[in-house]
């Protein structure tokens, strides 16, 4: 049984940074993408990374490329994700969850966009504030 926990959410004022981290049991990196979504109040759940330890695939969304990277600790099976240079408008909840391992491949090289009914299994998410 797949169980997904993330952590490291918190307050930050605007142009800080934050690493998420996203690890828990039942699964390995290799077999799934792992994909990174978030919901502000008011507005439907955005996908904004998506994360491939088989190929090595990382694609970002366009609001938050150039700011976020993704990378991944094998031995503790957890894949970390790096907020830089925060905005206000990156306040949310952030979550993390696991799709075919081919999800990566569609949106790096197939056009597609993320969609939270294409992942399986998710984490309780943590709340990202940014504010001064």
């Amino acid at each position: 049984q797949v169980q997904l926990v993330e952590s490291g959410g918190g307050l930050v004022q605007p142009g800080g940074s934050l690493r998420l981290s996203c690890g828990g049991s039942g699964f390995t990196l290799d077999k799934y993408s792992i994909g990174w979504f978030r919901q502000a109040p008011g507005k439907e759940r955005e996908g904004i990374s998506c994360f491939s330890a088989s190929d090595g695939r990382i694609w970002f969304a366009d609001s938050v490329k150039g700011r976020f990277t993704v990378s991944s600790d094998n031995d503790k099976n957890t894949v970390l994700f790096h907020l830089d240079s925060l905005k206000p408008e990156d306040t949310a909840i952030y979550y993390c969850a696991t799709g075919p391992r081919s999800l990566c491949y569609l949106y790096t090289d197939g056009g597609y966009y993320p969609r939270a009914l294409d992942y399986e299994h998710w984490g309780q998410g943590t709340q990202v504030t940014v504010s001064s």
